[in-house]
């Protein structure tokens, strides 16, 4: 099932995919003040989020993690998680799968009453407006930019592992193909990881990249965009 041209509305909220590929499906999350996701896990896949405007809390069954501007964490699969908005105006996230799968979802929990009950049907979709973001990869040699809820996003083709290093340490990477693997061909980041720069360019420094590679980059920029 494609999500391409739909917004999924949510009783916290809503949801729609702002990029794709075989691997990985990344997806921008609006979630309303004081309201939350659904205490559920992914039995089959790992996810990560990154805050891009406002701030949340995610919550775990035995702790929770207050998350600001380009705060990001990655969830394993199996992992039971929970995501409330705590700002005025909500929050705005972007969350990233790993496999790419929608229906892999088990809800525990819920504010709503759709405990234990599947991903929404197409009866809570409505069209995409033209704001709605989509990312696409780069031709070669070529950097396609973004600006969207106070963040400048670039997704870049990198050929050469030095093309990683001195990155800005705030910012937030996101491989959405290939990654960083051993000389014994053993995955270290993968599609779907998200990184911090410091990470990224002390990772980068030890492990080679596969063979092809396509980054998305994430800082914030200040605007009103």
């Amino acid at each position: 099932m494609s999500y391409k041209n739909n917004i999924v509305n949510k009783p916290w909220g809503y949801e729609y995919l702002v990029y794709e590929n075989e691997n990985v499906g990344l997806w921008y999350l609006h979630i309303e003040k004081e309201q939350r996701t659904s205490m559920h896990c992914h039995p089959k896949k790992n996810t990560g989020l990154v805050l891009l405007k406002g701030s949340a809390r995610t919550s775990f069954l035995n702790n929770s993690v207050k998350m600001t501007s380009l705060k990001k964490i990655m969830i394993r699969r199996g992992l039971f998680h929970s995501t409330m908005g705590i700002s005025e105006g909500g929050a705005s996230i972007f969350e990233i799968e790993a496999p790419k799968d929608k229906a892999d979802l088990v809800r525990l929990e819920d504010s709503y009453g759709r405990k234990l009950s599947p991903y929404e049907g197409k009866n809570k979709e409505v069209p995409k407006g033209e704001e709605c973001l989509w990312i696409t990869d780069p031709a070669e040699e070529e950097v396609n930019s973004y600006s969207f809820c106070d963040c400048t996003m670039t997704t870049e083709n990198i050929t050469n592992k030095e093309q990683l290093y001195n990155r800005n340490n705030d910012d937030i990477f996101i491989f959405l193909r290939g990654g960083l693997r051993t000389k014994e061909d053993d995955q270290i980041a993968q599609p779907g990881d998200v990184l911090d720069g410091l990470t990224l360019d002390k990772l980068s420094r030890v492990f080679e990249i596969t063979d092809k590679v396509v980054l998305l980059s994430i800082g914030a920029n200040n605007g009103n965009s």
